[in-house]
C-alpha cells in the first residue's frame, strides 16, 4: 500500500472513529477489503483469528475483542483529554497480540502483547501519517503517536497494579501517561468482552487509579528532580 493510500485508510477509519455510535460495524466491513489485508493495516487484520482464552475472553478471537472494546471506547470518548488518542489507542490496543499469542501448558497466553504493542502501533502510525500535523486530534504527528503508543504499551496496567504483578513499570507509566487515560481505557478494554461485570470493573478500575493517585502525589512531593513526570495527552 503506498502511503497516500495508508494516510487515506487513515483518515477513513479515525472519521468512523469520532463519528460512529458503534465504529465495529464499518470496521468489520473492512476485513473483505484487500486494502485493509495490505501492509501497515495488516496487522490490526491479524487479529482476526487470533485466540484468546475463553475462560476470559468467551467472546472469541482478539478481532471480535477489539469490536467490543472499540464500540465501549466510542461511548466514553468524551471523557477522554482526547478522543481521537483515545479511540486510536483502543483500536490499537491489543495489535502485539498476532505475533506474542502461543499455547502454553494447555493454556492460551500472549505475554508481552503490550510491549510489542506499543512497537507495532508505533509502525503503523508512522507509516499511514503521512502528514506532519493529526487535524482531528490537534496535535504533531509525533505527539499523536506517542500518546497513542504509550497508552497501548500501558493499558495491562490496571491489572499489573491493582493486583501488584511483579511485570509493571510503574515510573514509566507516570512519566508517559496521563493515569486517567489509562484508566479510561482499561475500563473499555475489561468492559469489551461477553463475561463482563460492569460493578466490578469499575471497583477495580477505581482501585487502579486511587494507588497511582497516591504514588504520583509521592513522586511530586520529592522535589524538583521529578518534575520530569508529565502528562502527554495535555
Amino acid at each position: 500500500m503506498l502511503q497516500e493510500e495508508a494516510q487515506e485508510l487513515f483518515d477513513e477509519i479515525m472519521s468512523h472513529l469520532l463519528q460512529d455510535e458503534c465504529p465495529s460495524e464499518y470496521m468489520n466491513t473492512l476485513l473483505q477489503e484487500e486494502r485493509f489485508q495490505t501492509y501497515p493495516f495488516v496487522m490490526l487484520y491479524e487479529l482476526k483469528g487470533t485466540k484468546q482464552s475463553p475462560i476470559h475472553h468467551p467472546e472469541g478471537d482478539a478481532w471480535n475483542h477489539t469490536m467490543l472494546v472499540i464500540d465501549e471506547a466510542a461511548q466514553i470518548k468524551k471523557k477522554s483529554r482526547n478522543d481521537a488518542v483515545f479511540m486510536w489507542a483502543a483500536l490499537l490496543h491489543d495489535i502485539g497480540k498476532p505475533s506474542t499469542t502461543r499455547i502454553r501448558k494447555g493454556k492460551i497466553t500472549s505475554y508481552d502483547h503490550d510491549k510489542v504493542g506499543e512497537s507495532l502501533a508505533r509502525e503503523l502510525l508512522e507509516y499511514s501519517i503521512s502528514r506532519e500535523r493529526v487535524e482531528h486530534a490537534d496535535l504533531s504527528k509525533e505527539q499523536f503517536i506517542e500518546n497513542v503508543s504509550s497508552l497501548v504499551r500501558y493499558h495491562m496496567h490496571v491489572l499489573y497494579i491493582g493486583k501488584n504483578l511483579p511485570f509493571s513499570d510503574r515510573p514509566g507509566l507516570m512519566q508517559r501517561t496521563d493515569i486517567r487515560e489509562v484508566a479510561l481505557i482499561g475500563y473499555a478494554d475489561r468492559m469489551g468482552r461477553t463475561c463482563a461485570d460492569r460493578y466490578q470493573i469499575r471497583k477495580d478500575i477505581e482501585h487502579f487509579y486511587h494507588i497511582c493517585k497516591r504514588e504520583k502525589k509521592k513522586i511530586q512531593e520529592k522535589g524538583p528532580k521529578n518534575k520530569s513526570v508529565v502528562n502527554t495527552t495535555e
